[in-house]
């Protein structure tokens, strides 16, 4: 697992690791029962202090897609992929709405958002799949 931070988002360095650990689990690149990465490591690789992994290893344990075991490490739980969904799902379309929002508030005419968004549902995304499909 890959995992960026960007020192210059609005968004906290937790919470960024928060969400690339959820949308690792949600699109299976980590699965239940994986091991996540050692805190130290994964601070030296993200460039951010171990203090702010631990925060987001804390805040994915409360969430209950992670468990960490004594001497073992943390692991991804096995109810992992449902939760790790539901919080992604909720959180986009939360964003979506806010930019829709600052869309319509900056003057864009609901006509063209929703042609706009017409536009992003029918376009292939990595997998071939369209946007708005469902398998």
């Amino acid at each position: 697992m890959q995992v960026r931070v960007d020192p210059h988002s609005l968004v906290p360095p937790s919470q960024q690791l928060v969400a690339a650990v959820l949308d690792a689990i949600a699109n299976g690149e980590l699965q239940p029962g994986d091991k996540l990465p050692a805190v130290r490591a994964l601070a030296e690789q993200a460039l951010v202090n171990p203090n702010t992994v631990g925060k987001a290893w804390r805040e994915l344990e409360h969430l209950g897609v992670t468990e960490g075991r004594n001497g073992a490490g943390v692991f991804v739980t096995p109810g992992a992929v449902d939760v790790a969904k539901a919080v992604r799902l909720a959180d986009t379309l939360a964003a979506f709405r806010t930019a829709v929002q600052q869309a319509l508030r900056a003057g864009h005419e609901l006509a063209v958002l929703r042609e706009v968004a017409g536009t992003i549902a029918r376009a292939p995304i990595g997998n071939g799949e369209r946007q708005g499909s469902k398998a």
